[in-house]
């Protein structure tokens, strides 16, 4: 596989001073990239309001939250934990909304200082009523359908766990009812990529479940807007998706006098090209004329998990203070003591390997692997082969870079141990 074009945002010149300042592995967010970013997801087409909602489990670091918050972004929560992170970021618990897998011990604390929630399953909603009788709540259904890059990422449909499946409704009604509930929201998640019809397809399944709940005021499409990493991908145009969408709104509300509220909650989107890892080549090895020629970073699955587990891609730049003419095939590997620490696998197969076409490369040079602002530092074995957490910069829309995460200090990885 050919290397792409060029880095999104890092050269030799600012990636060295990051390195000679904070070293590596490091993290590092674009400024620009990330308000650029929540202005387009703001600008999505509605036709009665909108809400547009942080997915925070993409990368809960204080400064990003800050950063969105101050765009006029809300946030989505899938952990209590989630929630008290970013209250702790000086967000104001009623811009956050939880859907978790799990309910917290705290969910009263947590209500009473005024997030909103959705019962993600019968069980959840019983909780809720049993906690919280007379109020308000966000219904988060499974509609029957998924889409998403493979089976682990696919978080609707009958494989899924996620939400309420959508032949429960007369279960959810009684329980409303027997707690004296108002369902207000109604919220799902398919990951629907970048194709309108699709869109406009989850648009139509929603309206079908908004229709049995009369007090609903709020529509939550959730997120799964594709980004495009690499060159031959093509990213979701938000303008262009969201157009039928909000037309499927107004529909709506001539059909039944109802101007319901959009909301959606894009992760992925707002920073995975946002952020590029920066890593040094420690070590280049040969396998012999029949195997392979090696890139070993002093990086790898501790900071980007996704190529292990997805097969997923990431542009792979090799940053040379003199840019050698002379290229080379190369697989590139992490730091860990495991076979599967790959960051070139092929596409959608993490148990193959693929090569990328680089400059030839010698100890000293840095790598730079963009696209990993999404599911990178939020999302990592920590601690594997005791390795500790990498640093985060970020990079000010002026150039300079200033540390937003600390490199953790190695004592901290067994200070828990009694």
């Amino acid at each position: 596989m050919s290397v792409s074009s060029h880095p999104r945002f890092l050269t030799y010149e600012n990636a060295h001073v990051v390195a000679e300042n904070f070293g590596t592995p490091v993290y590092v967010y674009d400024e620009a990239t990330l308000k650029g970013n929540a202005a387009d997801v703001l600008a999505f087409p509605n036709a009665f309001g909108l809400t547009a909602r942080y997915a925070m489990k993409a990368a809960p670091n204080a400064a990003i939250l800050k950063l969105f918050g101050a765009a006029g972004l809300h946030f989505d929560a899938s952990s209590g934990h989630e929630v008290r992170r970013a209250m702790a970021a000086g967000i104001p618990p009623g811009k956050i909304s939880l859907s978790a897998q799990e309910i917290p011990d705290d969910l009263v604390e947590l209500l009473d200082l005024g997030i909103d929630f959705n019962a993600c399953s019968l069980n959840q909603l019983e909780r809720f009523g049993k906690l919280k009788r007379g109020g308000s709540v966000g219904i988060r259904f499974n509609p029957g359908a998924g889409s998403g890059g493979n089976n682990r990422t696919n978080v609707g449909g009958p494989s899924s766990s996620f939400g309420i499946w959508h032949e429960w409704i007369p279960q959810i009604k009684e329980l409303l009812e027997t707690y004296d509930l108002t369902a207000t929201r109604i919220h799902t998640h398919i990951g629907s990529g970048s194709d309108p019809e699709v869109w406009l397809k989850v648009a139509k399944m929603n309206f079908d479940l908004v229709r049995q709940f009369p007090d609903v005021v709020t529509l939550n499409l959730g997120g799964g807007f594709k980004v495009a990493r690499m060159d031959d991908e093509i990213a979701t145009d938000l303008q262009v998706v969201g157009k039928p969408v909000k037309e499927k709104f107004e529909e709506f509300a001539a059909e039944t006098g109802r101007q319901i509220h959009l909301e959606i909650e894009p992760g992925t989107f707002l920073v995975a090209n946002a952020c590029s890892l920066l890593a040094s080549v420690q070590d280049v090895v040969s396998t012999g004329e029949e195997g392979y020629h090696f890139i070993k970073l002093n990086a790898g699955m501790t900071e980007l998990l996704r190529p292990s587990i997805y097969g997923s891609q990431h542009p792979i730049h090799l940053l040379q203070e003199k840019t050698n003419p002379d290229s080379q095939d190369y697989v590139v590997v992490g730091h860990c003591c495991e076979s599967g620490d790959i960051l070139t696998p092929a596409p959608g197969d993490p148990e193959v390997l693929s090569t990328r076409k680089l400059p030839v490369a010698a100890i000293g040079d840095y790598i730079a692997i963009d696209g990993s602002g999404a599911y990178a530092s939020s999302m990592t074995p920590k601690h594997y082969n005791s390795y500790p957490e990498a640093a985060e910069v970020m990079l000010g829309e002026s150039g300079t870079p200033r540390l937003i995460r600390r490199r953790q200090k190695i004592e901290a990885i067994w200070e828990n141990e009694v």
